[in-house]
């Protein structure tokens, strides 16, 4: 592949030369009335195709005739009558590819402008794409700069500029000043916004794969923001040159992890730390952070993990790795200004412990995961925004662990196997309590209808609460013994007196009428109780039964 084998050449002076390049007919079709001839033309590992009719040639051999004095019969004469018959077709293809093989050996080092764009250079060629992009930016560079917009260039283009400079070539070799290299290195030393967006499968009619060519970045000088699109993160150098400026950057269907984007350069280390960091012992390396980054988009990409080069971001605010393959939330409790993280569309199954990496987070992000509980976000107290679409939460209780976070305003919770529960929404609502009527769910505000339904799961919430609490306390009456008889004090003899006969009955048992009104008094929320000396020891000790030491507990006096 072309684009392999441009990656594998090594960025540097020690570069092999170049095989001179060549067109070739490869053969012609008929369009209309007039035969189109198809010429590939070969540099080195890339190739690419253009096709012209004979006018196109003899117009390019016009004008070579009098800007570079080639000789005026090297191109085969015109031809009247039968014009498109096949054997004077072949006969053509073959003069044509001699007349082009000799133009290029007439100019080995550049092509006059008029063939570079006739054999499509400015697209393909390193010199050519050089030189017309140097000529853009000489036309428009300043404006650009001055406007202060967006600056996109593809992958190829970068990596023309590359090996230009490491040719050691004069900036100039045309000898046109509009295409002087020295344009273009003065304009990506101000820039501060650039977009470079490679291409899915060959660019062109070539085959050059785009994506995967190799460019350095580090000519760039003052980037703010930058967005790489479809290009291979291991083979972009200087990216790390911009860490003193870049506050913003995106790179997407680029990476398989994020140390190649954050960390190149600890690939080939065992230790490093992040610079600033209180180093206890020797390390291998001392890693620069990225000192102005706060927004990073890596979505899109092929990272499996979060890994410890998350450490060089300390001030991220915006963090977006959707659509990865991420499995585990780890290492962003180095991140303390971290208030957006989207997760979405990753391969996450559990939350445990998630609230000691996120802190002080206010929007996340988890549609799309493989969740079915939520434990672990009870304790997200900032956080204002959550997704949880698309996951495998089943339960209604999972909700729970989201209903007192205090200042939760904004849930989604669509597609989940929960969201085919009848009155969904209002048995969600339920869950944050008082609350409900500040939170959106679903991206639709809660409805007078639907708080008026909350206010009625409450009250039958409420009403199950208390009777779990009777049952309880009925099973206790019923299973538990008086405690064993202890020294105390007895009350009064003028309260009663005790009856002799009363020591062979058995302890007291609560009749209906007494457990209704113990019933009765739970649910009015009255706390039941009676003084120690009551019931310290056996009944027949005491002239109190036990709705006596009910009533005394309430003041009545009986």
């Amino acid at each position: 592949m072309a684009a392999a084998a441009a990656a594998g050449r090594p960025f540097g002076p020690e570069r092999e030369a170049e095989p001179a390049k060549e067109a070739r007919v490869v053969g012609s079709e008929l369009v209309d009335t007039y035969t189109v001839y198809i010429v590939r033309i070969t540099d080195g590992s890339h190739e690419w195709t253009v096709k012209h009719r004979y006018s196109d040639f003899h117009d390019l051999h016009e004008k070579l005739v009098a800007e570079k004095k080639i000789d005026k019969n090297l191109l085969p004469p015109k031809k009247i009558i039968g014009k498109n018959s096949r054997s004077l077709v072949e006969k053509r293809e073959k003069d044509l590819e001699v007349y082009l093989q000799t133009l290029l050996a007439a100019f080995p080092d550049v092509a006059p402008r008029v063939l570079a764009h006739f054999l499509h250079f400015h697209f393909y060629e390193v010199n050519g794409i050089t030189a017309a992009l140097a000529e853009e930016l000489f036309e428009r560079g300043e404006q650009l700069l001055v406007a202060g917009e967006v600056f996109a260039i593809g992958p190829l283009q970068l990596y023309a500029v590359t090996e230009q400079l490491q040719q050691g070539k004069p900036t100039c070799a045309s000898g046109d000043a509009k295409t002087d290299l020295g344009h273009i290195l003065d304009f990506t030393c101000r820039l501060k916004y650039l977009k470079v967006s490679g291409t899915e499968g060959p660019f062109g009619t070539s085959n050059i794969q785009e994506q995967l060519l190799p460019f350095d970045l580090a000519i760039f000088k003052s980037l703010c923001q930058v967005e790489i699109s479809h290009c291979d993160a291991k083979h972009i150098r200087g990216l790390v040159a911009s860490k003193p400026t870049l506050a913003t950057m995106s790179v997407r269907f680029s990476a398989t992890s994020m140390k190649e984007v954050l960390a190149p350069e600890a690939s080939e280390l065992d230790e490093w730390e992040p610079e600033g960091t209180a180093l206890e012992g020797p390390v291998a390396a001392v890693i620069p952070t990225w000192q102005a980054l706060t927004t990073l988009d890596l979505s899109h990409n092929s990272i499996s993990e979060i890994d410890d080069s998350a450490k060089l971001i300390p001030k991220i605010e915006f963090l977006d790795l959707s659509h990865n393959g991420v499995q585990v939330v780890d290492n962003l409790q180095h991140l303390s200004n971290l208030v957006h993280v989207d997760l979405s569309y990753n391969k996450l199954f559990s939350l445990e412990g998630v609230h000691t990496k996120l802190g002080n987070i206010k929007t996340l992000n988890l549609a799309g995961n493989l969740l079915q509980s939520l434990r672990g976000l009870h304790k997200l107290y900032s956080l204002v925004n959550l997704d949880l679409s698309d996951n495998r939460i089943e339960q209604m209780e999972e909700v729970r662990s989201i209903g007192s976070l205090p200042c939760l305003e904004h849930v989604a919770l669509l597609n989940n196997p929960l969201s085919i529960i009848p009155d969904y929404r209002t048995k969600v609502l339920a869950q944050f309590g008082d609350r409900a009527s500040e939170v959106c769910l679903d991206h639709m505000a809660t409805s007078g209808k639907e708080l008026d339904t909350v206010e009625v799961l409450k009250a039958i919430q409420k009403a199950k609460e208390v009777k779990f609490q009777l049952n309880n306390l009925e099973r206790k009456i019923s299973e538990d013994s008086w405690p064993e008889p202890a020294a105390c004090v007895r009350p009064s003899s003028s309260l009663s007196t005790r009856d002799p006969a009363s020591s062979s009955l058995p302890q007291p048992i609560l009749s209906n009428q007494e457990l209704s009104y113990h019933r009765s008094s739970l649910a009015c929320g009255v706390t039941l109780c009676w003084p120690r000396w009551a019931v310290c020891g056996p009944m027949e000790d005491h002239p109190f039964h036990l709705p006596t030491a009910l009533a005394f507990s309430k003041g009545f006096h009986l």
